[in-house]
């Protein structure tokens, strides 16, 4: 077998761009660096660390009141890896000082947490592996 590569990008459906796109642009501290109107969407990919990917994906025709649930078959929710408790704890210093709201540091035997939602209720989490 191979080995498993590591995650390159990720994609998210949202209802609405011009709500989404301010968001992470402030979680993320940029502006999407590459923006794609293919076909039946619109697409807003944010380059982050490492040459990762993360982008917003709003297709036609979707409902405005659909929204992310994590207890549906599919995505529970994208977890970012953090370093160490110091990582964690910038990354809850920067959501303060741009206004996201999120769970706090949720300290855990398995790992400290800490979560927040996007607009669409999207589940993201900054996470450091205890041990």
């Amino acid at each position: 077998m191979p080995p498993i590569p590591a995650v390159h990008h990720v994609a998210m459906s949202v209802r609405d761009l011009s709500v989404s796109e301010p968001f992470y642009s402030k979680l993320f501290g940029a502006e999407p660096a590459m923006t794609l109107s293919d076909g039946p969407f619109r697409r807003r990919v944010f380059a982050l660390a490492d040459g990762q990917l993360f982008g917003l994906t709003q297709h036609d025709g979707v409902s405005s009141d659909d929204r992310f649930d994590p207890a549906r078959v599919g995505l529970d929710h994208v977890g970012f890896g953090c370093a160490d408790s110091d990582a964690v704890t910038a990354w809850r210093e920067h959501l303060d000082s741009v206004g996201i709201e999120h769970s706090g540091i949720v300290e855990a035997d398995y790992g400290l947490a800490l979560s927040v939602k996007d607009p669409d209720g999207n589940a993201l989490e900054f996470f450091m592996l205890a041990g």
